[in-house]
């Protein structure tokens, strides 16, 4: 499927924002992860598939990333700010009737969402585990803020070295996303528990992320927990991640 066209709309602060949708019928957001955009999820056939079984997909490019506003400010980026603009989408759309999921960091946000009073029907956290949604997780983070810093020569064929070619040649603005990486907010346990809605936790079984993923599901009153083949690159594209969505936002399918 190809990318739709842009739109725009304005975050609470009037930073220009853009998302793209697909589909009709229930409307469902999806947020991506760091260093990506609403192209994630056409990339892999997931937007299509959904679409495909009758929802209005709706994917948005978070500040910093893709064809949102990219401000080097750091006051253009203050706590808890994608939280903020997922909800101002929200509110832009009149969606009242909606389900809400997300990959990567675009899952801390749903979950950040979640602990400030969102109310989709169902909502699904893919590729998080507790230690992450914690802000205990470490790794992850501190490495992306080597990277974006570009201040460290990494070895040859390394992890590092990778991914720091990936953001040159991806065009990605290194300012704009460590400002991004300083406003994510952690959710304490105490949040995760009275989160009421319904909620999927699926990350692949090579995730690192997959060790505590187990402890973020029970830490949701009502989550459950789908195991999907691949690492933390691949489980996106396993067709078994899109088939642990549809079975979970529709339940009452025969």
């Amino acid at each position: 499927m190809v990318s739709p066209e842009v739109t725009f709309f304005a975050g609470r602060d009037g930073v220009r924002l853009a998302y793209r949708e697909v589909g009709a019928g229930r409307p469902l957001v999806l947020l991506h992860g760091i260093t990506g955009d609403a192209a994630l999820w056409f990339e892999h056939g997931t937007a299509g598939t959904l679409a495909a079984r009758g929802h209005r997909v709706i994917m948005p490019d978070f500040r910093g990333h893709g064809r949102s506003a990219k401000p080097h400010e750091a006051s253009a980026y203050p706590p808890d700010v994608l939280a903020d603009d997922g909800f101002a989408l929200i509110e832009h759309l009149g969606l009242d009737d909606y389900d809400l999921g997300g990959y990567s960091l675009g899952a801390r946000i749903v979950v950040r969402m979640l602990a400030r009073g969102a109310a989709p029907g169902r909502a699904v956290v893919a590729g998080q585990g507790l230690r992450e949604v914690l802000g205990t997780g470490g790794g992850a983070g501190a490495f992306l803020r080597r990277v974006f810093a570009g201040t460290e020569a990494f070895e040859p064929g390394s992890p590092g070295e990778r991914a720091a070619q990936r953001l040159r040649s991806g065009g990605e603005d290194p300012v704009a996303l460590l400002h991004v990486l300083d406003s994510i907010v952690a959710t304490p346990r105490e949040a995760l528990g009275r989160i009421r809605v319904p909620a999927l936790v699926a990350v692949g079984g090579d995730d690192e992320r997959a060790v505590s993923a187990d402890e973020l599901a029970a830490s949701l009153p009502y989550g459950t927990r789908a195991a999907v083949p691949g690492d933390h690159r691949t489980a996106l594209a396993a067709p078994e991640l899109v088939a642990a969505i549809v079975d979970f936002l529709h339940p009452d399918a025969g």
